[in-house]
């Protein structure tokens, strides 16, 4: 085939300024028709030269030509729709991601991911979820970035601090060590940070419910119990009761400074058990960092900032409490922080994968045989989507105005006097 004569192009000074949009339009009117006479070597010469006087894509040049000739539409500026792939993520899968998601109480994608092949055969075997093959091998292969970027929107809909009400017991601060975060043994369960979470919504004054918050630093194992108020009697009695629901033997515990804690009948009873005791340095909350973001995880997650100060409210709490233990321990990931990296004035954290307290603990060499044995048997037992419709319940139980008469009646708070200005006298004559 004989070559076609060379194109008249406009020919402009400053080829670097791209052409007006109208005058775009003429040139790919003409170009059009020519570009379809044209042999291969010819139609690369003519997209070169396009490309050089328009500023645009070859490939765009190239499909825009061959579109506007197909559709014998004016050859202007032709909007192409993509070409990609299609998407590999649709609605059913979504779906059942958003299911498994409201499930596992909204973590984040790093938490979901490594822990979605476990949830999603516990919901599997308790008839919760029926999933296609497709679908399936969809969701367990999900990324941490996808889980994330599918759930932007749903996570964007659902976007509630407390004040601390320690009171500092100073009568046996002698006998108690002091230790930071960074002196624990990271490896080896039954080292506890224990802390108090006051219910008293806005309102400190009378008698109100806290919670005793209790936390492994090795394998982030959780244990939670509501008493009556803060005095020692409950708080000890409490205690003593939870830890005996440790998988593993207790080996220490660190609380803060507040005289719940720091009196003769728990020191005497570490010393008789051969528990090491410590406390934190005065007014840093980061010493306490494990249990600190356990009082927000898991306690005022599932109870709120509200006032409870009822023995029916504390009922709901403890019933709360023992579906919630279960819940987190056994379907609720956690990452645990590795190492920080300082680069200049940036610090770069490095996490582990996201595992469950139970996983940690049946990863332990500290642990018996024969207490993994018991949790795994316990695993198989639970449903998580029946423990968070019941854990639902008792929320909705608890946030309704309480029938009966509160532990104590709050003082009467005195009016505040009213310091607004008032309008100044007018200037003497």
């Amino acid at each position: 085939m004989s070559r076609i004569d060379e194109p008249d192009l406009p020919q402009r000074e400053v080829l670097d300024v791209p052409l007006p949009f109208r005058e775009r339009q003429v040139v790919l009117k003409e170009l059009a028709e020519r570009y379809r006479k044209a042999t291969k070597g010819d139609k690369s010469r003519l997209l070169d030269e396009a490309e050089k006087l328009l500023h645009l894509n070859r490939n765009y040049l190239s499909r825009a030509l061959r579109l506007a000739r197909r559709n014998r539409k004016p050859a202007g500026l032709v909007r192409l729709h993509s070409r990609g792939r299609p998407p590999k993520y649709g609605m059913p899968v979504k779906q059942a991601l958003v299911r498994v998601w409201a499930i596992m109480g909204f973590p984040a994608g790093k938490r979901l991911a490594p822990f979605m092949g476990e949830l999603v055969l516990a919901l599997e075997r308790h008839g919760e979820i029926t999933l296609s093959s497709d679908v399936r091998e969809l969701l367990l292969a999900m990324s941490a970035a996808t889980i994330d970027r599918l759930l932007a929107a749903d996570r964007k809909r659902l976007e509630i601090k407390g004040r601390s009400g320690t009171r500092p017991g100073s009568l046996m601060k002698h006998g108690i060590p002091i230790r930071t975060f960074a002196d624990w043994d990271n490896a080896r369960p039954g080292f506890l940070e224990i802390d108090l979470v006051s219910h008293e919504g806005s309102n400190p004054n009378g008698e109100f419910c806290q919670t005793l918050d209790m936390t492994d630093v090795a394998t982030a194992w959780t244990e939670t119990v509501a008493v009556r108020n803060k005095a020692q009697r409950w708080v000890f009695a409490a205690l003593k009761e939870k830890l005996a629901q440790f998988p593993f033997p207790i080996l220490g515990l660190d609380s803060d400074n507040g005289s719940e804690f720091i009196n003769y009948q728990l020191l005497q009873y570490c010393k008789e058990r051969e528990l090491t005791f410590t406390r934190s340095r005065p007014e840093r909350k980061n010493d306490n960092c494990y249990v600190e973001q356990k009082n927000w995880a898991v306690v005022r997650k599932a109870v709120g900032y509200r006032r409870y100060d009822s023995p029916s409210q504390l009922a709901l709490l403890n019933e709360l409490y023992t579906n919630l233990r279960l819940y987190t321990n056994f379907f609720q990931p956690t990452q645990k922080l590795l190492r920080k990296e300082r680069h200049g004035a940036k610090v770069r954290r490095r996490y582990d994968t996201a595992k469950t307290p139970y996983q940690r603990v049946l990863a332990s060499d500290q642990v018996s045989t024969s207490s993994k044995d018991e949790l795994a048997a316990l695993f198989l037992s639970l449903n998580p989507a029946a423990l968070q419709r019941e854990i639902n319940r008792l929320q909705n139980a608890l946030i309704e105005p309480a029938v009966d008469q509160p532990f104590s009646t709050p003082p009467a708070t005195k009016p505040r006097r009213n310091f607004s200005i008032r309008p100044s006298a007018s200037p003497r004559a």
